[in-house]
């Protein structure tokens, strides 16, 4: 499997999410969409960033984009993180991994000195047209949101 590269319009999806949505690639054309891909619900770095988009998410709309937070938690999980933290985009719940391993964030990961399969901080933005225009791997919290912002504001 090929992942998505810089230019190339990702394979459409549907995913289970927060509020009994269906969230469908297809149905997110002539939007810029933000796709971030997060570790779990309610740690500490994933909460943090979730509070960032939340924080922006006027600004994103504004700018004419959607997003979307997707991990392998369950919907219900994801529902519980979602009030928690009153967030009002979708998460998206990849429990089996088929996103995540399209887009290549599943890495081996070291926590607390053990190895264990987990998702690489990761954010992805497609233009109107669905077509992949930037990628942020192994994202660190601090500034990213606003970093995400300022590149689609030029799209």
């Amino acid at each position: 499997m090929t992942l998505p590269a810089i230019g190339d319009t990702p394979a459409d999806f549907s995913l289970h999410a927060t509020n009994n949505e269906i969230f469908s690639l297809p149905e997110q054309r002539g939007k810029i969409v933000v796709l971030y891909f997060y570790p779990r619900d309610n740690t500490p770095g994933c909460t943090t960033e979730a509070q960032q988009f939340r924080d922006r998410h006027a600004d994103f709309l504004a700018a004419g984009a959607v997003v979307a937070g997707i991990s392998r938690d369950s919907v219900k999980s994801h529902e519980n993180f979602a009030q928690r933290q009153n967030l009002p985009f979708p998460l998206l719940s990849d429990a089996d991994e088929t996103l995540c391993a399209y887009f290549g964030v599943i890495k081996q990961k070291k926590l607390y000195g053990k190895e264990a399969r987990g998702i690489e901080r990761s954010t992805f933005v497609l233009d109107r047209d669905g077509i992949l225009r930037r990628e942020w791997r192994g994202v660190k919290v601090p500034n990213h949101v606003d970093e995400v912002l300022t590149f689609v504001r030029t799209l």
